[in-house]
């Protein structure tokens, strides 16, 4: 008979409902770009540190390093939304400090936009089989 040990945690710590990837997605989703970053093209990465309680409520939260123009602003209003799962610990609570980065680029534009342009045709000394005697031109834009 074979016995192994499983190793135990010694603490839990608070994890965000869904993992990782459920981070990222409410991240993605409620990123509001700041219109001071857009209208200054500034792009970068925020680094913010903040600390989760044992009832997964953010207590503190910190810009390390930041980039400016709201940029810091909006992470830190970002981070102080986020609501973690309850540590199960012994009948302890467990405040964690945790860090993360967020990620600023200037969202690209999506879709075709079309621009037609209605202009009156010159006199011309040929026939043309036109009706009205105007022309029409377009813009394609990506």
């Amino acid at each position: 008979m074979m016995e192994y040990n499983k190793e135990k945690k010694f603490i839990d710590l608070p994890e965000y409902p869904g993992g990782k990837k459920a981070f990222q997605e409410f991240i993605r989703k409620n990123l509001k770009y700041p219109t001071e970053a857009l209208k200054h093209k500034i792009e970068g990465t925020v680094h913010v540190k903040y600390r989760v309680d044992g009832l997964g409520k953010i207590v503190f939260a910190e810009v390390i390093r930041g980039i400016g123009y709201g940029c810091d602003e909006e992470a830190l209003r970002l981070i102080k939304t986020l609501k973690y799962g309850r540590a199960k610990n012994r009948g302890v609570r467990v405040t964690t400090t945790k860090r993360t980065i967020i990620k600023f680029a200037i969202p690209k534009k999506t879709g075709v936009q079309y621009n037609y342009v209605k202009s009156a045709k010159k006199k011309s000394t040929k026939k043309e089989n036109t009706k009205s005697g105007e022309s029409y031109g377009y813009t394609i834009s990506f």
